[in-house]
């Protein structure tokens, strides 16, 4: 299978018409995917629907979401290569050791290109962010991440994975670098333990701010002036629609004071003319 926009590898397994499974339950596989272009937007959110699930009580290892220089390279560091530049956010489902941290276990971290992975005790030498996410494994229902970026501003990341629509905030953090040139990714790796890792979909939306203006704040709170990308109308739209209204409607109004105005003069113009005919006799 060949996609204009993305390439895979490894033991990826790719069915188009439902996921594209990283690796199957099996122990010893390592798989990936990449964009082909790069991410870049200077604003943006990247939605990602994925399922990590298989059989019995012991698994691993995981999988991550890459924003990378580098791309298809695989690797040690859940498939992918270790020593990469920009930002990794990893799922881990299998704890080696890190005393007092509830598994499976989410964190980010962003690589300079130099430092390796800290993987004997799942990256804490390396960890940006992170948060525990019992659950997100073998969940009712496919899970999600949303990953959105402000340049200068912030890095949210929101998981959901307890209840429908029901999205709960791993972490939110500032003063975050991306590199200029970014790849999108996804890889995942299993040892003597394994697991399924399927990605169902990905969304990749720009954000801008819809009134130039406008504090950080308000961007900051993602109310109105923001603009997802994707079509929906979402609090930016409503603001500006708003906005938009107030204008027609006083065009509008404009526009009736005129007709009565007319409408009253021709009206004024036949009586008069009626007048005029009725005094000559």
């Amino acid at each position: 299978m060949q996609s204009r926009w993305f390439e895979f590898g490894g033991d990826a397994i790719v069915r188009a018409d439902q996921y594209v499974r990283l690796t199957s339950d099996r122990p010893s596989q390592a798989g990936w995917i990449f964009s082909r272009v790069p991410l870049t937007a200077t604003n943006w959110e990247i939605e990602v629907e994925f399922k990590i699930h298989g059989n019995g009580h012991l698994y691993g290892d995981g999988m991550a979401m890459w924003l990378t220089k580098q791309r298809g390279m695989q690797g040690t560091v859940f498939g992918s290569t270790d020593r990469f530049e920009g930002l990794g956010i990893f799922f881990d489902t299998y704890k080696n050791n890190r005393p007092g941290v509830v598994f499976p276990f989410v964190m980010a971290m962003m690589g300079d290109g130099e430092t390796s992975y800290d993987q004997a005790n799942d990256g804490k030498a390396n960890e940006l962010a992170s948060c525990s996410a019992r659950g997100i494994r073998d969940s009712n229902f496919p899970t999600k991440a949303r990953l959105t970026f402000f340049q200068d501003s912030h890095l949210r990341l929101e998981l959901l994975y307890k209840n429908y629509e029901d999205w709960t905030e791993c972490f939110n953090i500032s003063s975050v670098t991306m590199p200029s040139v970014a790849y999108l990714g996804f890889s995942a790796h299993t040892g003597e333990l394994s697991d399924n890792h399927d990605i169902i979909s990905v969304d990749t939306n720009n954000l801008y701010n819809a009134n130039p203006g406008q504090s950080r704040a308000a961007a900051d709170s993602g109310s109105a002036g923001v603009n997802r990308g994707r079509g929906k109308a979402g609090e930016g739209n409503r603001a500006v629609t708003r906005s938009s209204g107030g204008w027609t409607w006083f065009l509008l109004k404009i526009v009736l004071f005129i007709v009565v105005c007319a409408g009253g003069y021709v009206g004024y113009a036949m009586w008069k003319t009626q007048q005029r005919r009725g005094s000559r006799f």
